[in-house]
Order: C-alpha cells, then sequence, then structure tokens
C-alpha cells in the first residue's frame, strides 16, 4: 500500500462517519503522525510503500477512528497554540477557546512580569495551560492542581517535553482543608468542569465516550461549584492586585459573575470568537 493509497482509503473510510471537511483532516493529521512527513512530502512521495509496521499501525489507526475515538487521542497529540502537547484519556484535548483564555491572560501582562510572580492552574489536566503561561514567563513560579493523578502524569511529561519545569500537586479543589497547603498567588486560572448533566445530550459521541467525565461534568443542582470555591479560595489566597481568569459554560455568565460579585470581587465578562460567553476575569480594587 502506497502514501497515496493509504490516505484515499482512510479519507473514504472516515466519510462515512464525518462530514468531508473534517475527514480530510483527520486524514492528513493521521497520515503526518504515520509517515513523519508532512503533507507537502507526501504529495512528492505519494507512490513510496508503507512499510509493515506502518501498515499494521495504519489499520489500528482507522479502527479507532471509526469507532470516533478523536484523532487527537489516536496519535497522543495535540496542538495548544504554537506547541504540541501529549494527550491521552487521562486529559481533556485542549480547545481554541481555552487558546483565547489563556492569550487574554498573556495580552494583559504583556512582557512587564513584575506583577506576576506565581500563578495556580486550577485543574492542570495536561497542563496546556500552565505551560503555555510559563513558556513567555520564563520566571513566573507555576504551579498545577488535579484531582487526576493519571492527568498530573501527562503534565509532567509535556513539563519535560517542552523544558518548561512546572510544580504539580494532586490535590482535590473542592475540599477546602487542603487550601492551606497552596499559599497565594498572583493569577489564578481554571478551565474546571462546567458541564450540566442535562446539557450531555447535546454533546458529541466522540467526547462523551473517549474524553474524562471528571473534568467536564458538574451536579445538575450545584453547576458553579468550583466557581464558588475558586472565588471562596481567591479571597484570601490571590495577592492583592491579583487577577482571576476562568473559562466558563456560555449559557451561565451572568450566575458565574454573581458567584465573584458575592464575595467581592469585580467582574469582565467576556465572549470567544464565536460570540459566546467563554470567560469572565475577576478582581479586587
Amino acid at each position: 500500500m502506497t502514501i497515496f493509497e493509504a490516505t484515499a482509503h482512510l479519507k473514504n473510510a472516515l466519510v462515512s462517519v464525518y462530514d468531508v471537511r473534517e475527514a480530510k483532516i483527520i486524514t492528513d493529521m493521521a497520515m503526518e503522525s504515520l509517515t513523519s512527513l508532512k503533507r507537502i512530502d507526501r504529495l512528492i512521495r505519494t507512490s513510496q510503500l508503507l512499510s509493515e509496521k506502518e501498515k499494521q499501525k495504519f489499520n489500528e489507526m482507522k479502527t479507532d477512528l471509526l469507532s470516533l475515538v478523536p484523532i487527537q487521542y489516536v496519535i497522543g497529540q495535540a496542538w495548544f497554540g504554537k506547541n504540541a502537547f501529549i494527550v491521552n484519556h487521562s486529559v481533556l484535548i485542549p480547545r481554541p477557546e481555552t487558546e483565547e483564555l489563556v492569550n487574554w491572560i498573556l495580552n494583559d501582562y504583556g512582557t512587564n512580569t513584575n506583577s506576576l510572580k506565581t500563578i495556580l492552574d486550577i485543574g492542570t489536566g495536561s497542563g496546556c495551560i500552565a505551560l503555555s503561561l510559563g513558556l513567555p514567563f520564563l520566571e513566573v513560579d507555576i504551579l498545577g492542581i488535579d484531582i487526576s493523578e493519571a492527568a498530573l502524569k501527562v503534565a509532567q511529561q509535556n513539563s519535560v517535553a517542552l523544558k518548561r519545569p512546572i510544580r504539580l500537586q494532586q490535590l482535590d479543589f473542592l475540599d477546602r482543608t487542603a487550601w492551606d497547603s497552596l499559599g497565594s498567588f498572583d493569577c489564578i486560572v481554571s478551565n474546571p468542569p462546567y458541564i450540566k448533566q442535562s446539557e450531555k445530550a447535546m454533546m458529541h459521541e466522540n467526547v462523551l465516550s473517549y474524553e474524562p467525565h471528571q473534568a467536564l461534568f458538574v451536579e445538575e443542582n450545584d453547576p458553579l461549584c468550583f466557581y464558588t470555591a475558586i472565588a471562596e479560595f481567591a479571597t484570601n489566597h490571590l495577592i492583592l492586585g491579583g487577577s482571576v481568569y476562568v473559562e466558563i459554560n456560555e449559557a451561565l455568565g451572568a450566575e458565574t459573575m454573581v458567584s465573584f460579585n458575592a464575595t467581592g470581587f469585580e467582574t469582565h465578562l467576556k465572549k470567544d470568537l464565536q460570540g459566546k460567553d467563554r470567560m469572565i476575569k475577576a478582581w479586587k480594587k
């Protein structure tokens, strides 16, 4: 089987479960991972035969993709900003709206880190937020916390791969008795679980079947539990002049602001590039 034949075969197979555009994108990502060749190089080498090892891997990838396993899990990698992050089923696949949250923080601080010495990333997962903030701010001390030991192992792998050390700690953030072990921070950032159980019906099957539910869903009767906890934590653990940045459920923007306003924070609600209420900055004067 040549590179050309494998590419055509996979794209035609994926059209049965994805639209044409998405099938083409997924095929391109899969073939680049399989051959270690960029698209332009594969076009030059269309007649190059796959090795026996590559053919076996190709068949495994096709089976997974037709079962709706996200391509990022299949190839073990997801791009976030300018960097590739290791991902597996223990962590969420980084999404563009989370990049917007990171960019908001980077734009706010610019190149002036005089007021930015410490950052806490609550629910760090793959470490994509913590490391994307840490790479341009090399002198900043960053702590990423997560309830999942498996997720922290992925974050550590990414820290090593990107050559940006960060501190990592396993901790259940909703356990308020654990907060004293964390210290105080100039910036607190989080993309916490915020999807209500009733919203599952609106989600894609590949998310529901393969991404970690612990990082996605909250109880129906308390969908703002993490934001309430973050606001309470920040009251005593945010250094004077610091800010909190959180990604939010697009349907609960006003309610999430109230969670911070109730503890004395000023808030700014920001829309993402799709025009959806997606992130909040909170601070105290």
